[in-house]
């Protein structure tokens, strides 16, 4: 009988593995501060987000990027997707263990998920949480495995691969960038009920959120709102992404 390969433990930066050790959190969220998560219910969490062009290799993207990996560790979540920090672009950052207990970490633009092979497909139902809808957790049935091809910040191709509640992940995150949240993927009863409990958590979430800023020493932006970025392309989009 064949047995299972042992897994390669190191840590996946961009779907690469690093050798020796790497920090409790990435690099980058020690550059970055702390942003407003957007809630289910606003307008641009519920529309695609709008492609990546000229923002590449920007100082904005970098920055942009810096403040999302910090806002996911203060909000505890695995993925964090560009609308979630009320920014309209085709975006998201992650840090997830896959099953095997594999860490990755990185960054994509412009993701677009594989078509899974009709022979090969297998769903699993898991429980599912995500920072713009606070507290419930629900069961989503989500594909076992998941390919996402895309861009990093300066442009260059990236294929990321996952399995397991990394897969989930990848798919989560991609799903936000639709404009769909893993609400839209339950039952109107489900649905009501998640939000219902949703409104029974939401300010104990928020205030350990804020406990959890203050433990990592990470800083807020002023003002309950993204501030505006003048230097960056995407200040010139209206709120439905035209020029």
């Amino acid at each position: 009988m064949a047995t299972k390969p042992p897994t390669d433990r190191r840590v996946r930066v961009q779907g690469v593995p690093v050798d020796g050790a790497y920090p409790e959190r990435a690099p980058e969220a020690a550059r970055g501060q702390v942003l407003r998560v957007t809630v289910v219910g606003e307008d641009i969490l519920h529309r695609p987000c709008t492609a990546a062009t000229t923002e590449f290799g920007t100082p904005w993207l970098s920055r942009l990027i810096d403040d999302m990996f910090v806002t996911m560790y203060v909000a505890e979540g695995a993925g964090l997707a560009a609308n979630q920090v009320d920014v309209d672009l085709r975006l998201f950052v992650y840090d997830c263990y896959d099953d095997d207990g594999v860490r990755h970490v990185g960054h994509v633009l412009n993701p677009v998920v594989d078509p899974a092979a009709p022979d090969g497909r297998r769903l699993l139902d898991a429980e599912e949480g995500c920072l713009s809808v606070p507290g419930p957790r629900v069961g989503v049935h989500r594909e076992e495995t998941a390919v996402v091809r895309g861009l990093d910040k300066e442009g260059n191709e990236v294929v990321i691969e996952g399995s397991g509640y990394f897969a989930r992940c990848l798919l989560h995150e991609t799903d936000h960038l639709n404009g769909l949240l893993y609400t839209d993927r339950l039952t109107k009863r489900q649905r009501r009920s998640a939000l219902r409990e949703m409104d029974d958590l939401i300010e104990g979430v928020f205030a350990r959120r804020v406990e959890r800023a203050r433990s990592i020493g990470a800083v807020h932006r002023a003002g309950p709102e993204q501030p505006p970025r003048p230097a960056s392309p995407l200040a010139v989009r209206t709120r439905d992404g035209a020029p």
